[in-house]
């Protein structure tokens, strides 16, 4: 097992909160590159994905190109411009809002949902990531410090 440190090739910080800060950044996209490897093979990107997760998730319901905004990991992604790209492969469907004729609702389609299906099992998941070093009482701590890091005022 190699420390941050010795992946980064860097044997001092700072101080223990600069390797911190730096070792979730390098964390976040190892894991980045892992599911961007899975991927490959599929054509799309990662924020495409998460927008497709998020369209499953909803079970059928549609959302809103502005609510898949807020949901989406990367809050920096053109959502609008992932939906054109989505349905131009017929993985997504838009229609005019019934509420709100100036938004667009998004569901997910048939083949988008297989798609998903079949990347469940060529995506590696968080829980066959994570369990093999974490107990399930060191991710809730783990979760829990992230939490405080990112609600602070």
């Amino acid at each position: 097992m190699k420390s941050i440190g010795e992946e980064i090739q860097q044997s001092e910080f700072s101080d223990v909160y600069q390797k911190l800060g730096i070792n979730i950044l390098f964390t976040a996209a190892w894991f980045g590159e892992l599911n961007r490897t899975a991927l490959k093979d599929y054509d799309i990107s990662l924020p495409q994905y998460n927008v497709l997760r998020i369209l499953r998730g909803q079970k059928g319901k549609a959302i809103t190109v502005a609510g898949l905004c807020e949901r989406m990991i990367d809050k920096s992604s053109n959502a609008s411009r992932i939906v054109d790209k989505l349905e131009t492969r017929k993985l997504v469907s838009r229609r005019v809002c019934d509420k709100d004729r100036r938004q667009v609702d998004v569901v997910i389609t048939a083949s988008g949902t297989a798609l998903l299906k079949e990347l469940d099992n060529k995506v590696p998941t968080f829980k066959e990531m994570m369990s093999k070093q974490l107990s399930s009482k060191d991710a809730e701590a783990l979760n829990f410090a992230l939490d405080q890091i990112r609600n602070q005022k």
